[in-house]
C-alpha cells in the first residue's frame, strides 16, 4: 500500500512479551485481531494501552489508524483484561488428577461419576399447587344439548353442543372475560406441538469472543434484537378476591387519619377460578404494611426489620405474598365521604413509575413453569390500586404488567417521565449500557398498523387488568373480620402496637380464638420487645387458628411462655391506667384550687369566698 510503513510492535501481557507485525495505516480493530491471533487469546475482552499506568488507551475502531495514536516501530503496548476476563486458556488438570484404574472403574460403576437423576430434578423450580391441579384438568368447556338446534338424542353430540376449547373467543366475549388465562394460552400454544417459552432479554449476550466488549465492539450474535411491544393476550391471575373487606378498611384507616398515601403487601393463596376456563384467582387473607415514609403525594419504602419475620409467619399459616396494593386518594367532600376520580381512560390507569414498581415486584416473584427454558416465565404477583371511581367512591382496581414490561424493568431501560404519568421513557444507548430499539404498534390516519418508536411509551401497552372483589360472607375467612389490633409500622397515635393495646384487644374480643385470629396480633407476639415468642412457640396457636379450634387456643394460652406474655400485657395496661388516673387527679386538683367568677370571669384562689374583682359571692355561682 502506498505511503504505508511496516512496523513491529511489542505487546506485554501476563504471559510475557510478544511481537506483532502491522502497518501504520492499519485501523486499530485490525491490531486487536492480530493481538488476538498471535497471543492465542480465548476472548476479545482485553484492552491495549500505550503506557504501563494504563492511562492512554487504544480503542478498537474501524476508522482510526495506528499512526493516529503516534505508534512507531518498536513501541511497547500493554495488554490488560476487562472486568477480570480470563484471556488465556488454563491447562486442564482433570486427566492428570482424576484417574480410575480399569478394575476400580468396574467396581465404582457409572453412578460414581454421573449425576443422579434425582439430583438433577431437584434443581428444577417447583410449580405451584394450583398449576399442577390445572395441568391435570382437560380444560374443555362443556356445553349442554341445545333443544332448538341439536337434532340428536341425549347421548349424541354435534357442533352446537360439543365442548369448546378454553381459549374460545366467542365464549370469552359472551362471558365478558377480557383475557384468556395463562393455562388456556399454554393449551393453545401446545396443541399438537412442543413449545419452549423464553423471556425477553434486552442485554448483550455475555461471553462473545468475536470482538472486544461493548462499547468497543458488538456483533449480530450477541446483540439483542429490536423489541416490538404487543398487548399481552393472557394473564397469569384472573381475579383478586378479598376474604372480607376488613383488611382493606383497616389499611385505609391510616389514610383517613392522616391523608397520606400507603403501601401494603397482600398475603394469601392462589386457587382455581371457577368462572374462567383454567383460570387462577388470588385469595387475599391479610394486608401487611412494610416500613415506609408516607406523604400526601408519595410513598418511600424503607428497610423493614419485620419483613422477613412476617413472611415466615405467613408461610406457617399457609399464606404467601400474592400482590401489593397502594392508595391514590384525595378527599372531595368529607361530609359525603367522597374522593376525587383521578384515573381513567382520559388520564391513566397506572403511572409509569407504578408500572416500574409492579415490574420490580413481579420480577421478585417469578412464576415457575415447566415450558420455560429457564424454569420461570412471567409472574402471578398482582397490583391493586385503591382510588376513586367515576362516582367518586373508593374502589379497587387490579392490574399486572406484561412479561415484556418485566424485561424492560429487569434490564433497567424503562424510566418514568416527569410531565406525563401515562408515558414511560426508554433509556438512551450509552457506553455503559447498550439499549436495543423499542417500538410499539398503532394505527395511522389511513387505518394501517405501523411501528412507532417507543422513546416515549404509552404504558397502557404494558398493562393487563385484573378484576377485584370481596368474597361472600357465607365463606369462612382465615382471620377474624372483627379484628381491630393496629398493624405494624404505623408511627401514629392510637395506631401504635403495644402490650396495653394487646391486652385491650384480648379483653374486647368475644373469645380468645377470635382475638388471636389476626395476622397483626400474631406478628406482634413474635416481634414485641418485652417477650418475643419464637415461631416454634407460636406454632400450636397457629394450628389452632387454621383449624378454628377454640380448645387448642385456650390450651396454648395456659403455656408458660404465653401466660408470661399475657401477664406482661395486663401489667402494662394496669400501669398505664394508673398513670392516667394520677394525671387526671392532679389536673382535677389544680382545677379545684382555682374557681372562675361567672360574672367577670376572674380566676380566684380556692380560699376566697368572694371574687376579688367584682365581689361576687362564690356560693352565688
Amino acid at each position: 500500500m502506498s505511503g504505508s510503513k511496516k512496523m513491529t510492535l511489542r505487546v506485554q501481557s501476563s504471559e510475557g512479551t510478544t511481537r506483532v507485525e502491522a502497518l501504520d495505516t492499519d485501523v486499530t480493530s485490525r491490531l486487536f485481531e492480530r493481538v488476538y491471533e498471535t497471543l492465542r487469546l480465548n476472548t476479545f475482552g482485553f484492552a491495549l494501552y500505550k503506557d504501563r499506568a494504563k492511562k492512554e488507551e487504544i480503542t478498537s475502531s474501524k476508522s482510526r489508524q495506528l499512526r493516529d495514536y503516534g505508534l512507531q516501530h518498536g513501541d511497547m503496548l500493554y495488554l490488560s483484561s476487562v472486568n477480570g476476563t480470563v484471556l488465556f486458556d488454563q491447562p486442564s488438570t482433570s486427566s492428570a488428577e482424576v484417574k480410575i484404574k480399569p478394575q476400580e472403574q468396574s467396581e465404582a460403576g457409572p453412578s460414581s461419576v454421573e449425576p443422579s437423576s434425582s439430583a438433577t430434578k431437584s434443581n428444577l423450580p417447583v410449580e405451584d399447587e394450583v398449576d399442577l391441579e390445572l395441568y391435570r384438568l382437560p380444560g374443555t368447556i362443556q356445553r349442554q344439548r341445545d333443544e332448538k338446534l341439536c337434532r340428536h338424542n341425549s347421548k349424541g353430540c354435534c357442533v352446537h353442543c360439543s365442548p369448546l376449547e378454553p381459549w374460545d373467543e366467542g365464549y370469552l366475549k359472551e362471558h365478558n372475560i377480557k383475557h384468556m388465562s395463562f393455562h388456556s394460552y399454554l393449551r393453545k400454544m401446545t396443541s399438537g406441538k412442543f413449545i419452549t417459552l423464553d423471556e425477553l432479554s434486552c442485554k448483550i449476550k455475555p461471553g462473545c469472543k468475536e470482538h472486544p466488549p461493548w462499547p468497543r465492539g458488538i456483533c449480530s450474535s450477541c446483540q439483542p434484537g429490536a423489541v416490538t411491544l404487543n398487548r399481552q393476550p393472557y394473564r397469569h391471575v384472573d381475579n383478586v378476591l378479598l376474604e372480607h373487606a376488613a383488611p382493606v378498611d383497616r389499611f385505609l384507616a391510616y389514610w383517613r387519619a392522616t391523608g397520606h398515601q400507603r403501601i401494603g403487601l397482600l398475603y394469601g393463596q392462589y386457587e382455581r377460578h371457577p368462572d374462567v376456563p383454567l383460570g387462577i384467582r388470588a385469595r387475599v387473607a391479610a394486608v401487611y404494611e412494610p416500613a415506609q415514609e408516607c406523604s400526601r403525594d408519595a410513598v418511600r419504602l424503607c428497610a423493614d426489620e419485620r419483613g422477613a419475620l412476617a413472611a415466615a409467619l405467613a408461610a406457617r399459616l399457609r399464606l404467601r405474598p400474592v400482590g401489593w396494593l397502594f392508595t391514590d386518594l384525595l378527599p372531595l367532600d368529607l361530609a359525603a365521604a367522597t374522593v376525587k376520580s383521578l384515573r381513567g381512560v382520559d388520564t391513566h390507569f397506572l403511572s409509569a413509575q407504578e408500572c416500574i414498581m409492579a415490574g420490580h415486584f413481579q420480577n421478585e416473584h417469578p412464576n415457575a413453569c415447566r415450558h420455560a427454558s429457564s424454569g420461570y416465565f412471567g409472574s402471578k404477583f398482582v397490583t391493586v390500586c385503591v382510588t376513586g371511581d367515576s362516582n367518586n367512591q373508593i374502589h379497587l382496581e387490579g392490574y399486572q404488567v406484561s412479561g415484556q414490561c418485566q424485561a424492560l424493568v429487569r434490564d433497567g431501560i424503562l424510566l418514568p417521565t416527569r410531565d406525563a404519568p401515562d408515558l414511560g421513557y426508554i433509556r438512551d444507548c450509552s457506553p455503559q449500557q447498550y439499549v436495543p430499539d423499542v417500538y410499539y404498534k398503532e394505527r395511522d390516519a389511513y387505518g394501517n398498523e405501523v411501528g412507532v418508536s417507543a422513546k416515549r411509551l404509552p404504558v397502557a401497552y404494558l398493562l393487563v387488568d385484573v378484576p377485584c372483589g370481596v368474597a361472600p360472607t357465607t365463606q369462612q375467612p382465615t382471620f377474624s373480620p372483627r379484628a381491630t389490633f393496629p398493624p405494624a409500622n404505623r408511627p401514629l397515635q392510637r395506631h401504635v402496637q403495644s402490650l396495653r393495646a394487646l391486652h385491650c384487644h384480648l379483653q374486647e374480643a368475644p373469645s380468645f380464638l377470635d382475638a388471636v385470629s389476626d395476622f397483626h396480633v400474631l406478628l406482634y407476639m413474635a416481634s414485641n420487645e418485652a417477650l418475643p415468642l419464637t415461631l416454634e412457640q407460636l406454632q400450636p396457636l397457629l394450628d389452632a387458628v387454621l383449624a378454628r379450634d377454640a380448645a387448642a387456643a385456650e390450651a396454648w394460652r395456659g403455656a408458660p411462655h404465653a401466660a408470661t406474655l399475657l401477664r406482661l400485657a395486663r401489667a402494662a395496661d394496669e400501669s398505664e391506667a394508673a398513670g392516667e388516673a394520677r394525671a387526671g387527679a392532679e389536673a382535677g386538683g389544680a382545677d379545684a384550687a382555682v374557681w372562675t367568677c361567672p360574672l367577670c370571669t376572674f380566676h380566684n384562689a380556692a380560699p376566697m369566698d368572694a371574687c376579688e374583682m367584682c365581689a361576687m359571692p362564690r356560693n352565688a355561682m
